[in-house]
């Protein structure tokens, strides 16, 4: 049963009076693609106390049970184990779907009556109850990830936070561009107009499943989460098995503020499998599920949309990004922002480059002609010194996520010539952690080989050095590999003006999100919140970005009444 709304600890009202400017200054971001943020980078900002604290929180929850008070609890589970080595030990309610959904759908005529403004500022009062707890949070991510603790802390905390915020303006701007109500009347010449009154209403889609990913949680998970539940739909949360604990912590939080709102707490729940019970499969295609979110592998992505036929399926999966070296005016610049590019997370982002695709009679730069080897060389001791130092290693690179990657990592070795190999890192901290410098692989696209290693996706920190012919041959190969396999991002450094503009035009027909000659502090595998999208939605990669309208606008419909004037 919903929670009665006049008994509510916490009205709209308040929520509104609270957050609305925050609502407007998202929506005017959205709309400029300014820089923006309401939450804040730095881990100081949070309060003097806070990282204890944040700390201290984090370790009391290790060894409990996360009682979140959700029907059709039917057994306990668990089992992380984080990359740094150590268990978790935390239990989470394993759900009865039988039970759990028909009680998450009995709030949602309530959450649909509220209107656009009252999920909305809910929604950011969740968000901001999340922000407080940044440094708990981080650490929750940081022990499921594999994420370095400035990392964690950043791509976990502010940055996931924003990009939930992003989607709740978004769904906001789309279900208010049509009126809530309107008068209609048409002149009929000498006789009386024929009026109406019409009202028009954001209806949800039904229950929306959010599957999290392993190497980040939140950030990939909070969009399709906010999206959904600021549209109307309840949302069940089913994490990656190994990444929990963030988003179990996501769920308490929103049951609280939902109950204190005067909603039915059940329209967010959470869907925690035992192992190898593979849940996603049997609740990916049950009728009650109408929306579903997922970020993860190719194979499983595709069987969802092929299968889930009753839900509207968003899916992030695989891709090969690509970078493009045709000359630089900035050559230490350019090594400098590739070679941390390369190393960030010891490249288990979605966004991580792994083609470069190097002329093999090399490029122009201002410190002279370059040849391929001379270019993979120099990259390679960037890169080298970069990670040279163990403790600077340590906080850029992380730990490897799971042993998958350290076997493709191990593997790439034996593809071709190795420019730059990879070495361990000891991690004082954590003794168990897997700590993996980058491998850097030489090869030849002289020769056509479909089954080329960079004709597909090498997760995690391996990297293709490849020398074509020409950059007209680059862009060849770019095209193909984006058309055919999909890419979340792609680079170029050329001070060619027509070279840029057929780069650019290879992008715009493959729908690929281009940097272009990135020198400096802001690199290819990250991007902002409120102005940077996030994937295109149109290239075999993803078939959604991370935001726009179209992300939203298909998780509700506007349903009409007319009513004789």
């Amino acid at each position: 049963m919903a929670a009665d709304q006049s008994a509510a600890a916490l009205p709209v009202s308040r929520l509104s009076e609270r957050h609305r400017q925050t609502l407007d200054q998202a929506l005017a971001a959205i709309r400029s693609r300014a820089y923006w943020s309401p939450h804040p980078e730095h881990p100081k900002a949070y309060g003097e106390t806070a990282p204890a604290d944040g700390l201290a929180a984090f370790e009391a929850l290790r060894g409990t049970r996360l009682d979140l008070g959700q029907p059709g609890t039917d057994g306990w589970t668990g089992g992380e184990v984080s990359p740094y080595g150590p268990e978790l030990g935390v239990e989470y309610p394993h759900a009865d779907p039988d039970v759990l959904l028909p009680a998450m759908k009995a709030g949602m005529a309530a959450w649909r009556d509220a209107g656009p403004e009252a999920r909305a500022v809910v929604c950011i009062e969740i968000l901001a109850r999340i922000s407080a707890r940044t440094h708990q949070f981080a650490h929750a991510v940081m022990h499921t990830s594999g994420q370095a603790f400035m990392m964690a802390f950043q791509a976990g905390g502010p940055h996931a936070q924003d990009r939930g915020l992003e989607a709740v303006a978004y769904a906001y701007e789309e279900q208010t561009r049509v009126p809530g109500q309107a008068d209609w009347s048409k002149p009929q010449g000498k006789k009386d107009p024929l009026e109406l009154g019409k009202t028009f209403t954001a209806v949800p889609r039904g229950i929306a499943l959010m599957i999290g990913c392993n190497t980040f949680p939140t950030w990939n998970g909070y969009p399709g989460l906010f999206a959904s539940l600021a549209t109307g739909n309840a949302v069940l949360v089913k994490p990656h098995p190994r990444a929990v604990l963030p988003l179990a912590l996501t769920v308490q939080v929103a049951r609280e503020v939902l109950a204190e709102a005067g909603f039915d707490p059940n329209l967010v729940a959470l869907a925690v499998e035992r192992p190898g019970e593979g849940i996603a499969k049997t609740l990916a295609v049950r009728p009650e599920i109408k929306l579903i979110d997922y970020t993860g592998s190719t194979e499983f992505g595709d069987w969802l949309e092929a299968n889930a036929r009753q839900a509207q399926v968003y899916t992030e999966k695989a891709g090969v990004n690509t970078v493009v070296v045709d000359s630089t005016d900035n050559y230490k610049g350019m090594l400098s922002n590739l070679a941390f590019s390369l190393s960030l997370y010891s490249g288990q982002m979605c966004t991580t480059p792994q083609n470069l695709l190097i002329p093999r009679d090399g490029i122009a730069t201002d410190a002279g002609h370059k040849t391929y080897d001379e270019v993979v060389a120099d990259l390679a001791a960037s890169v080298g010194g970069l990670l040279g130092d163990d403790a600077r290693a340590n906080a850029l690179l992380g730990a490897l996520v799971n042993p998958d990657v350290k076997t493709r990592l191990e593997a790439a070795a034996a593809l071709g010539e190795v420019a730059l190999a990879s070495r361990e890192v000891p991690n004082p901290e954590f003794p168990d952690a897997v700590v993996r410098t980058p491998v850097m692989v030489k090869l030849d696209a002289a020769k056509p080989d479909p089954e080329a290693p960079y004709l597909s996706e090498c997760f995690g920190p391996v990297s293709f050095a490849v020398a074509v012919d020409s950059t007209a041959d680059a862009l060849d190969l770019l095209r193909r590999t984006v058309r055919e396999k999909g890419a979340m991002t792609v680079g170029a450094y050329t001070t060619s003006a027509d070279t840029e503009r057929a780069i650019e035009e290879v992008c715009f027909e493959e729908s690929a999100q281009l940097s272009l000659n990135l020198t400096g502090g802001v690199f290819v595998n990250q991007t902002a919140a409120f102005s940077d999208f996030h994937g295109s939605g149109g290239n075999p990669a993803a078939n959604a970005a991370l935001c726009d309208g179209a992300f939203v606008a298909n998780r509700f419909r506007v349903v009409e009444v007319r009513r004789q004037a």
